[in-house]
């Protein structure tokens, strides 16, 4: 066993064991072993044929990803200086690699003479489809750009990549740095139970008298929604829509960032010959053009908007008639909202939370895999990185392993915020037989406090059925070939399919009787106050809609005609977005676009409308069970398996959907589930 733990790859990653000082050595070592490999693949005495080349290039880089995966995982689940500082002392050296990777033009020789040469015709689709991925990867990353320009767009990849992270470290830093210490309870009036409990442990935390409330979800949430103190929510919410801006620390401000990697990608885009940003974004996706996109948004925004304006408009008069608030503020909608969905459906989502109990939702949420699959999910051990992460693994009706993953469920101020799976280890087939998936999930929801177990907020059930869909896609493929195992070759804009479609079964009456035991009674989720969540289904759905179709709409006309260099401003684009396709409209002040990460740190630029493209796909995918009759219809579930989670990325997303529903996608069911046509 090596003295490195980064550098073990003989199973699971040493959590227990991986420090910050072991980056530096394992991922140099790496590094160089990496290079020596492509030196050494790329000779004229190496034939371009798949085993003498392509799978030799992939099994060989597979573990510096394998550790620098490991790496990131940990500065995001675990961002104290030590692990900050390591991740970004190696960032640009690992850029630099993938760039210099992406440039080598006897690589990319290597390949083309494998596509072109007898051995492509007699290949398996999923080495096809890698070997065409590659081709078209290498065009991307500038590898038939002129030696000159070179040096310049690899510079653009390094800035690119360490202004995204530190766009990411502003907006958690700038999260960190506020917070709200209520000293008088009054002031604490209409707040749940345990959202007052959690802010009175973190006062004691932080040696403070009170209760002391933050930006992070599970306690900004809250307080917008239940807070009936006015000056409250609205000390709170202009502090969460100032993070990472110029109102706050400087050294936290993303706005300069913002413009800086709008230059960067304009620059990457003109240099590969394409017009802007989005139409590079698009290459790899399932829609063809912006152009495309921007039509599709815009007639979703179409349909939509009337649905939309009848919903705020019914939340202004409710707030003036009811509330005596004349002028409904920003940080009165979301608990105006909650006022009047108790009002008109006789519930509260925080009714709802006593009866998402954790241990019930995971039992419930594994019933459902299980069923759906045909698959087990147990609990299993391995080494973790914080001691609230728990490890299963998923086994078919034969007992053999099909993947494991690890459940990272609560907030911590250590760890970025949001909801998302990653990947550990993909499936693929080695000489010692085949590597199993693995993969991440984590959430940012509240801890349990005292002896009660955690409960959750229906909207959190949701968003954990989301991230096992990812999982699934990932640790259900039944691909060998990395590059098209699991989630990778994925187009992206189909990637959120598995994850959309999970969160039906949250609607499941079947399903929620079975995942809810009230936290102080143990009874199940009463059939009466289900039908009335039904009914409140898409309460709000058309601002909802609308509100992901500005953000749609403003992250493809940023990477599309907007000019980093011209007068304009962002935020004047956002402002432009909002009168032609929003409803609410914030405040001057509100300084969304520095925290959007989506798209500035994330892998989402010109590429967050595939929410909404996924959503379209999802919908229509479960609307093949309704038309069974049963949301577990074996021979549809079967189907779904084989045709969308076991493929993977081996053919077009495009391909996959039909031979799973036999035709072309209808935004018809998306439509309908949202409540915007008829049933």
């Amino acid at each position: 066993m090596t003295d490195n733990p980064l550098l073990d790859f003989s199973g699971l990653p040493r959590f227990d064991a991986i420090r910050p000082e072991h980056v530096r050595p394992a991922i140099t070592q790496l590094l160089g072993e990496s290079r020596a490999l492509v030196e050494r693949l790329t000779g004229d005495d190496v034939a371009a044929t798949w085993t003498d080349f392509a799978e030799p290039f992939a099994d060989g880089i597979e573990p510096l990803s394998r550790a620098w995966g490991i790496v990131g995982h940990l500065h995001s689940v675990n961002d104290i200086p030590p692990w900050r500082e390591a991740y970004n002392d190696l960032l640009p050296e690992v850029t630099a690699f993938y760039s210099e990777l992406g440039q080598n033009l006897a690589l990319f020789s290597k390949y083309k003479a494998l596509a072109a040469g007898p051995e492509y015709a007699t290949l398996s689709p999923a080495r096809k489809r890698i070997i065409d991925n590659e081709i078209r990867d290498f065009r991307l990353s500038g590898a038939e750009l002129p030696d000159a320009q070179k040096p310049r767009f690899q510079a653009l990849q390094e800035e690119t990549a360490a202004l995204q992270a530190k766009f990411s470290e502003n907006l958690l830093d700038a999260t960190n740095a506020h917070a709200e210490v209520v000293a008088d309870e009054k002031d604490l009036a209409g707040l749940p139970a345990d959202a007052i409990e959690v802010a009175r442990a973190s006062a004691e935390k932080a040696g403070v008298k009170g209760w002391r409330f933050t930006l992070h979800a599970p306690s900004y949430g809250p307080v917008m929604q239940y807070a009936d103190n006015r000056g409250l929510r609205a000390r709170i919410y202009r502090a969460y829509a100032t993070r990472a801006s110029e109102f706050g620390k400087p050294e936290h401000d993303n706005a300069p960032l913002i413009r800086q990697l709008l230059k960067l990608r304009a620059e990457e885009a003109k240099m590969l010959g394409y017009r802007n940003f989005a139409e590079i974004s698009l290459v790899p996706k399932m829609a063809e053009s912006p152009e495309q996109v921007l039509a599709f948004l815009r007639e979703l925004a179409r349909k939509a908007k009337p649905f939309a304006e009848k919903d705020v408009a019914e939340l202004r008069a409710f707030a003036g008639d009811e509330l005596g608030i004349k002028a409904m503020e920003p940080w009165d909608m979301a608990w105006v909202s909650e006022k009047l969905l108790q009002k008109r459906y006789a519930f509260s989502d925080q009714e709802v939370k006593q009866y998402f109990t954790e241990p019930k939702v995971l039992a419930g949420l594994f019933h459902v895999i299980e069923t759906l699959f045909s698959v087990t999910v147990k609990p299993d051990t391995a080494p973790v990185w914080h001691e609230d992460v728990r490890f299963y693994r998923i086994e078919n009706r034969a007992g053999e392993l099909v993947g494991q993953f690890y459940l990272d469920l609560y907030a911590r101020e250590e760890k970025r915020g949001g909801a998302w799976m990653d990947e550990a280890l993909t499936r693929r087939r080695t000489a010692g037989g085949v590597q199993t998936p693995v993969a991440y999930l984590n959430c940012n929801f509240s801890r349990p406090v005292g002896s009660k177990p955690a409960t959750f907020t229906h909207d959190e059930v949701t968003t954990l059925f989301h991230e096992t869909g990812h999982g699934l896609h990932h640790m259900l493929t039944r691909i060998e070939e990395p590059g098209v195992s699991g989630i990778h070759g994925v187009e992206w804009d189909a990637v959120e399919l598995p994850s959309q479609f999970m969160e039906n079964y949250c609607w499941e009456w079947a399903v929620l009787q079975e995942m809810t035991a009230h936290v102080d009674t143990g009874a199940a989720l009463p059939r009466a106050l289900f039908d009335k969540m039904l009914a409140a289904r898409n309460f709000l759905s058309g601002m909802q809609t609308v509100r992901q179709i500005e953000f749609s709409l403003f992250d493809l006309l940023l990477h599309n005609d907007f000019d980093p260099e011209g007068d304009r401003d962002v935020l004047q684009l956002l402002e432009e977005v909002r009168n032609e396709v929003a409803v609410v409209f914030p405040p001057d002040w509100h300084r969304f676009p520095n925290s959007f990460s989506h798209i500035f740190a994330g892998g989402y630029a010109a590429g967050y409308y595939s929410y909404k493209w996924a959503e379209v796909l999802s919908a229509d995918c479960y609307a093949a069970f309704e038309e069974a009759g049963n949301p577990f219809d074996p021979e549809t579930g079967r189907r779904f398996l084989d045709e969308i989670l076991a493929v993977g990325g081996m053919r077009s997303a495009l391909n996959s959907f039909k031979a799973f529903r036999g035709r072309e996608p209808s935004v018809d069911a998306l439509l309908r589930h949202s409540g915007m046509i008829g049933a």
